[in-house]
């Protein structure tokens, strides 16, 4: 965009309203970030002081300390986004479509994407940046980890129609495709190991190319013995994730969660 970039208050405004997202899914399925955003948003922190912000009716002292140019997002009726009341914040910047649900209290950081339908459950966390689809359930606790910098890191992104469970945790650029379910208490990073029981295959990544998780496979924790004499002596296991089955159309995220757990 050269020239014609935006820049603070008019890139923020552009944010929430989804004008611009700071990833983008192309034709192909692969996803394009686009690092002058998030140069532009550490722009907007190096330049902007401390201020006291407020929420209407309460002390003009203000109810908390940040930039000045990140306040919370505060919604109307015409924007379509149930916020039910308990203690949620959505930082300014991030976009929230018609039909998200917000439980309370959960938090939505500043550059993040939120798609229609999708809920965000009680002390759930979209961090900045992270890309989220349509008809999603962050369920809750679910951590969804946030990037700034590298600016040309990927952030987090699920796409439409996941599961995500309790408790569990997507972070360093982690892509989980449309349809999977991940189960309560799984974590992944860029580098974790997952093991696919159906297809006799382990996938891996890197801080470089961050794990990709498949359409529709369901993921559950797991373990795997950890290396060396002394630990094998001991039976010592390491943290992994499995994926146990795939769902197709006869089964919905729940049902092929509880299959697969049993």
């Amino acid at each position: 965009m050269g020239e014609n970039r935006l820049a603070g208050e008019a890139l923020l405004d552009a944010l929430e309203s989804g004008e611009l997202r700071v990833a983008e899914r192309e034709p192909d399925g692969h996803w394009r970030v686009h690092a002058w955003i998030k140069e532009a948003l550490l722009d907007v922190f190096r330049t902007s002081g401390l201020a006291l912000h407020g929420a209407p009716g309460q002390s003009p002292l203000g109810d908390f300390i940040d930039k000045a140019a990140l306040s919370v997002r505060r919604f109307g009726l015409d924007d379509g986004v149930r916020m039910v009341p308990g203690g949620s914040s959505i930082r300014r910047g991030a976009f929230l479509a018609p039909g998200v649900i917000c439980m309370p209290p959960a938090y939505v950081n500043l550059g993040a994407w939120v798609g229609a339908g999708t809920l965000i459950d009680s002390h759930a966390l979209v961090g900045s940046c992270a890309q989220i689809g349509e008809r999603v359930h962050l369920s809750a606790a679910a951590q969804i980890g946030g990037v700034l910098e590298p600016v040309g890191a990927r952030p987090v992104i699920v796409e439409d129609d996941c599961l995500i469970g309790g408790n569990s945790g997507l972070y360093e650029g982690v892509l989980v495709r449309r349809g999977a379910v991940i189960a309560a208490g799984v974590v992944l990073t860029a580098s974790s190991r997952v093991f696919d029981l159906t297809c006799d295959r382990e996938l891996t990544g890197s801080r470089a190319e961050p794990i990709e998780i498949p359409e529709n496979a369901v993921v559950v924790p797991g373990s795997r013995p950890a290396s060396g004499d002394w630990a094998r002596e001991r039976g010592l296991q390491v943290a992994c994730a499995l994926i146990v089955k795939y769902r197709d159309q006869r089964t919905d995220r729940a049902t092929a969660l509880e299959d697969a757990l049993r």
